[in-house]
């Protein structure tokens, strides 16, 4: 062992949910919102679950503890401001509002201020508010939060490394300013204006007493340009030589650093922290980046995304490798643990073999110190042996049935001949409105699922509570005058849960949350076996709601590639063999609402953007076969039925390929507030199927009004046929609140109607 290492190796993580273990943020932020919670009240229970988890972590025997972990709502968002990166179109607010009220209408937006837009964050399950940027834009650091964090901390003995949003990973992931004017601006041309405040803060954590802060740079496990490469290079050598500053840590979450690594370790930064779950590299390829031995490696071994305990014996013997070539080694996880739920402790009935195998967030910073000791100690009896790993009992039938596809499984008729047979059969007016699946989830209805579960109430009155609540939104829709009705999905509590507990291969948590942005939480199911089908999953409720109307009801599906992305999914396999598993279910079920006359069947896929590789390599394989899963889910539906997919936005020409191979009959896309690149495919042609290019945003309480809507659909329609395009928000509808959606969709039929009037007058 090296003489930096006498007392042994050390033990981190990159970070820690915040939400509660019991999602007690969440009820705060909603009480403050809904008016029901007092702002005293909310951070209240903020600075309590920051403390609890300062304790909880330094009493697992970490050498480090990471701070500034801790959002209100993004963390993204937080780090945008902690550097006084006001978007400009709020900056009246600022003097208006309490600083917690103004923070939250950017993150949320109120009816005149739309928020800033919502994005995935690196292929994991969670959302940032973008920030925004122009040529205008200025910097000034407000570190009040995090200074009084890191004292609140150290008066109970501990010491935080604090964790901030590199400085170039902030700039890239934040937009141009809707507002900027400057020809050629890009949000990088910032990078001088903002290292300064940078210094600043370092300052200031070196007086507070901080020996280590950790700077997070995950833009560079993505394809670069060499011009981005040189910004990261040229930032870390300006802050390495800051006057007075603590130890500088730079991590490369989600993936591998790539020709960034070589860069950063060419720097006098003291520290690097490398996802080696994603970006796995061998001992061999890292002894040979020049300056390597020189810095901490923080080896993030323990995969902060998905929830399969480490294989120790294979883990400790690549630990010895690496430290051979690095002998200052923290043993840490892959990124932060934001991404995976808090104890799985808290499961209180889940099936043994699945729960053994199973390791959340306390069980991962386990892990991490057990591994540390092991790697300071030697190994233990116990870990000499390779822990016997539990075999799942295989499905022959459904093995089998994989064997036997074929590629004309995936092959419907041309797409001209069903549009004809469609046309026939649904007789649709041009520009047909319709929404893309969920109506709000009144509180009476997660009430009752709650009392239901708790068996407090029984099914029969459960059933009929769903029937009047479908029966409640077919009325809205007949009211509103939408072309093509959807049930609500009333019956759902999350549109991959819901599917996953009536598939066999498939088990769930009852504490198992993970946020996905601001008090949004979802609890994503754990696929571990072979996927089978027992029956059928919707007819029931689907067949009820195109009984109560002449008006076509859609299907709704969620599709193989979004259950994958949004499930913890098993490792002892290929994914597409797992997507192929997923997608002969989705056909069976397919096939199943054809029998019950339902004419229109929507596959919902908006992850196939988000899963597609962050770096160009491997990116063709995947979206082969994620459209190959898709076709074959779909691949059995008769001409006559109309197949819709929705998806998120992605300007990739080729993920827009991608979007044509799918061949699914209308394509609806998140694009709202980037929706010129959808109107830019369609005059390519690009996209020659029906799409509905997503004209509202419905994550937004804003209200559209008809000639924004308007404006949108007659800018689509220079380019594709009436009868081609639809009119449609750009996601589902449960978060929002009626007084919201009837008027929303008011002036979106409105809109169509318009177009349709100016249409037919020539």
């Amino acid at each position: 062992m090296s003489a930096a290492n006498t007392a042994g190796y050390g033990s981190s993580v990159l970070g820690y949910p915040r939400i509660g273990p019991r999602r007690e943020l969440k009820r705060a932020l909603e009480a403050y919102w809904h008016g029901t919670g007092t702002k005293a009240e909310l951070v209240s229970v903020a600075q309590e679950l920051q403390e609890q988890t300062w304790s909880e972590l330094a009493a697992t025997g970490l050498t480090q503890v990471p701070g500034n972990t801790f959002s209100y709502y993004d963390h993204v968002l937080d780090n945008a401001l902690l550097f006084g990166a006001v978007p400009e179109r709020f900056a009246q607010l600022e003097s208006e509002l309490d600083p917690l009220d103004f923070y939250f209408t950017i993150a949320r937006g109120r009816p005149d201020f739309p928020p800033l837009e919502l994005v995935r964050f690196f292929g994991t399950n969670y959302y940032y508010r973008q920030p925004e940027l122009s040529e205008n834009s200025t910097f000034e650091l407000r570190s009040g939060a995090l200074l009084d964090e890191f004292e609140r901390a150290k008066a109970m003995g501990i010491e935080l490394r604090p964790v901030v949003l590199g400085p170039v990973s902030l700039l890239l992931l934040s937009k141009i300013a809707p507002g900027s004017t400057q020809e050629g601006f890009e949000t990088l041309g910032l990078l001088d204006k903002l290292l300064p405040e940078y210094e600043k803060l370092f300052a200031q954590l070196a007086k507070a007493g901080a020996t280590c802060v950790q700077l997070d740079e995950p833009c560079f496990t993505e394809d670069r340009t060499p011009e981005e490469l040189a910004a990261l290079g040229r930032a870390y050598q300006d802050l390495a030589h800051a006057p007075l500053r603590p130890r500088i840590l730079v991590t490369g979450p989600y993936g591998h650093l790539g020709e960034a690594l070589p860069i950063l370790a060419a720097t006098p930064i003291e520290a690097l922290g490398l996802d080696l779950v994603n970006g796995r590299i061998t001992a061999e390829e890292l002894a040979k980046i020049p300056g390597i031995r020189r810095k901490r490696i923080y080896a993030g071994i323990v995969d902060g995304r998905n929830v399969w305990r480490v294989d120790r014996f294979n883990t400790l013997t690549y630990l010895n490798q690496i430290k051979d070539v690095t002998p200052d080694l923290v043993v840490s996880t892959s990124c932060s643990l934001l991404h995976v739920p808090y104890d799985v402790l808290m499961e209180y009935d889940m099936h043994g073999d699945v729960a053994d195998r199973l390791a959340f967030a306390k069980q991962k910073v386990g892990e991490v110190v057990s591994l540390a000791k092991a790697l300071t100690e030697g190994p233990s009896e116990r870990w000499r042996k390779k822990p016997t790993s539990v075999h799942f009992k295989q499905k022959h039938d459904v093995r089998a049935r994989v064997n036997a596809i074929t590629p004309a499984d995936r092959v419907r008729a041309p797409y001209e001949e069903r549009r004809l047979a469609q046309q026939a059969r649904l007789n649709l007016p041009p520009v047909p409105a319709t929404t893309l699946g969920s109506f709000p989830q009144t509180n009476e209805i997660r009430q009752a699922r709650y009392e239901l579960g708790e068996g407090r109430l029984g099914w029969d009155e459960y059933y009929k509570r769903l029937q009047d609540e479908i029966a409640k939104t077919i009325a809205l829709q007949e009211d509103i005058g939408l072309d093509v009705f959807v049930h609500g999905e009333h019956e759902r509590n999350d549109m991959v849960q819901y599917f996953a507990e009536l598939l066999e291969g498939y088990a769930f948590t009852h504490n198992g949350w993970v946020q996905a942005y601001g008090s949004r939480c979802t609890r994503p199911p754990v696929l571990y076996g072979d996927i089978r089908r027992p029956k059928a999953m919707t007819v029931e409720w689907i067949a009820y709601a195109q009984s109560l109307t002449d008006k076509p009801v859609k299907g709704m599906l969620t599709g193989p590639v979004t259950m994958l992305a949004r499930s913890f999914v098993r490792q002892d396999q290929p994914l597409h063999e797992t997507a192929d598993q997923l997608a002969l279910a989705i056909r069976d079920e397919i096939a199943d609402l054809e029998a019950a006359g339902i004419a229109i069947i929507q596959v919902d896929e908006p992850a196939i953007r988000e899963l597609l590789p962050l770096r160009e390599t491997g990116r063709k394989e995947y979206l082969d076969w994620a459209v190959d899963a898709f076709r074959l889910a779909t691949g059995g539906a008769k001409p006559q039925t109309q197949i819709h997919t929705h998806l998120t936005y992605s300007g990739q020409r080729s993920v827009v390929d991608a979007i044509e191979r799918l061949d699914a009959d209308v394509t609806a896309i998140v694009a709202t507030r980037s929706i010129g690149w959808v109107l830019d495919a369609i005059k390519e042609k690009a996209l020659t199927h029906g799409v509905g290019p997503g004209v509202y945003e419905s994550r937004s309480a804003r209200i559209p009004d008809i000639d924004e809507l308007d404006a949108l659909l007659t800018e689509a329609a220079e380019s594709v046929d009436l009868d081609r395009l639809w009119a449609n928000p750009d996601g589902g509808l449960k978060t929002r609140h009626y007084w919201q959606l009837e008027p929303s969709l008011r002036n979106l039929v409105a809109a169509a109607r318009r177009l349709r009037r100016r249409a037919a007058q020539g």
